[in-house]
């Protein structure tokens, strides 16, 4: 008995051959589901790193904020009055003391903002970040 098998497409595809049949795939909806389920899960580990992203900013810009709020407390401390500028936090009045080893920066790159005195606290100063859209005018700031 030689029973021959039928088979469903061709045995062998040449090269020039094999592009034409993956395309035909395409447009035969054979491949759809595994296209959308690859397009699908490179959209869900980049979003997945843009939000890592934004948190690890958000993390290095409060510790930022912090760090600042400490020096100004203890230049205010020690000299008993509000730093006139960022660079004095730098490169104090006196000699030998220092509060900050190099000009604060948000997470994204972009210098803080210090206003000393705060205007709800004349005790405190107030150290904003612009946020990811470097705009203080933008409801992304972050204090």
């Amino acid at each position: 008995m030689n029973r021959s098998r039928k088979r469903s497409g061709p045995g062998v595809l040449l090269p020039w051959e094999r592009k034409r049949a993956f395309l035909a795939e395409l447009r035969s909806g054979r491949r759809w589901r595994s296209v959308i389920a690859s397009a699908l899960l490179v959209l869900l580990v980049i979003t997945a790193w843009r939000i890592g992203d934004h948190r690890a900013r958000v993390r290095t810009t409060r510790a930022s904020i912090a760090e600042v709020q400490r020096a100004v407390g203890a230049f205010r401390a020690e000299m008993g009055r509000c730093p006139r500028s960022k660079t004095e936090l730098v490169h104090p009045p006196r000699a030998g003391a220092r509060y900050l080893d190099e000009i604060p920066r948000d997470g994204w790159g972009r210098e803080l903002y210090i206003r000393c005195p705060a205007p709800r606290l004349a005790d405190a100063a107030e150290v904003i970040s612009a946020g990811p859209s470097g705009s203080f005018t933008n409801d992304d700031n972050i204090l």
